[in-house]
């Protein structure tokens, strides 16, 4: 048995057949001077992307980094995508990233401020 997460998920590995199909597509396209087949393999290698994502936002994918131990198996399911994976540009595309960072607070002015300028050092 492995001593290291690995990362392998439901959504990796559904994820690399689709595009396995759609690169296989697209080489028989060019090298049979074929349109539809490279237009199909275009297309199915966009649906690979797709189904992955919506696998990984299904829970069936990974956070970024290393797991617990508890889920390493293949079929172990994520139950932390449901609120999204803080780092994640795929649940953050999703809306459901958890913002890291300072949050913006609105501006009031009372009375007359003075401009700030940028100071040199000198």
């Amino acid at each position: 048995m492995s001593q290291h997460d690995e990362g392998h998920t439901v959504a990796g590995w559904t994820g690399t057949a689709i595009a396995t199909v759609g690169s296989g597509l697209l080489g028989l396209g060019v090298c049979a001077v074929s349109v539809p087949a490279l237009v199909g393999g275009a297309a199915v290698s966009a649906v690979s992307v797709l189904v992955t994502w919506y696998l990984h936002l299904a829970g069936w994918g990974k956070p970024p980094g290393p797991r617990p131990r508890t889920q390493w198996p293949l079929g172990a399911r994520d139950t932390s995508a449901r609120d999204g994976h803080p780092g994640c540009v795929s649940c953050r595309l999703a809306g459901r990233g958890r913002r890291t960072g300072s949050v913006l607070e609105p501006v009031t002015t009372t009375g007359d401020a003075e401009p700030v300028t940028a100071r040199t050092g000198g």
